[in-house]
């Protein structure tokens, strides 16, 4: 059964939902009703990663996610994830038990690499080419499929080598890619999972999404579904996304169709 991952963003500036979570009552609140709704994850954020986004402080970036990790942590029953680019940030939240490390810069950080391998928890390598400020200035890739799959095959060695002993690969839909990559990853996903490892992919109101249909980003939950309903039949072990009532209802189908 493929696993859905709910997104919360705890930030002032998330290119979809920034600032609607900025409380730690709020962000406690939509963590249970998308636990609710069908979460099997929750994946919390305090920096946005949206295209041209600024970095914030260690610091800044405690102060937003740990009183929620801690409250989520008494609180809820289903497993947690950190979202940083950040090994002091990534470390405090793995001391209270958050159970994911979802590292968008791949572990290219070598500190990164000794916290998750110090916790023994489950990693998620991410590709992206750049940085978040400027990654979509330009991408290029002379073949998108085989050189991000390389990367993430190397990345997820070094990880073992390190002895991280669960890794989960994501190809980093829209972190430095066209609309062509984007589709053309979807399209062959396959090639990732047949790398060994559970694949993780984050479609929810991409701006690849918008480019296609020319809606704003509130309005692509239909378009994210028939992404995510082709990225599960191709092998997708995770989905993470915004609307998790929807996916669910959507992947019970999906589910239910591959099972035949």
């Amino acid at each position: 059964m493929t696993l859905i991952m709910g997104i919360l963003n705890v930030t002032p500036d998330s290119f979809s939902d920034g600032g609607s979570y900025d409380t730690v009552e709020k962000a406690v609140a939509r963590a249970k009703e998308m636990i609710a709704e069908g979460a099997d994850v929750i994946d919390i954020g305090g920096e946005s990663t949206r295209p041209g986004s600024e970095a914030v402080s260690v610091e800044e970036e405690l102060t937003r996610v740990l009183p929620v990790v801690k409250r989520l942590k008494v609180e809820v029953k289903v497993p947690l994830s950190i979202d940083t680019m950040k090994p002091a940030v990534a470390r405090e939240c793995l001391k209270l038990g958050v159970s994911y490390l979802n590292d968008v810069t791949g572990l290219r950080d070598a500190e990164m690499l000794k916290v998750a391998a110090e916790f023994n928890c489950k990693v998620i390598i991410m590709h992206m080419q750049g940085m978040p400020k400027v990654m979509q200035e330009n991408p290029h890739y002379e073949d998108v499929v085989q050189e991000i799959k390389e990367y993430l095959l190397r990345q997820a060695e070094k990880a073992k080598k390190a002895g991280v002993k669960e890794i989960i690969l994501d190809p980093g839909i829209g972190f430095g890619k066209s609309v062509e990559d984007n589709l053309r990853i979807i399209k062959n996903l396959k090639e990732f999972t047949e790398l060994g490892y559970p694949v993780l992919i984050g479609l929810s109101r991409k701006s690849f999404l918008g480019k296609i249909t020319g809606l704003e980003v509130n309005e692509r939950v239909e378009a994210t579904i028939a992404a995510d309903t082709i990225a599960v039949l191709n092998g997708a072990a995770i989905i993470r996304v915004h609307d998790v009532k929807e996916a669910k209802r959507a992947l019970l189908v999906v589910e239910a169709i591959k099972q035949i």
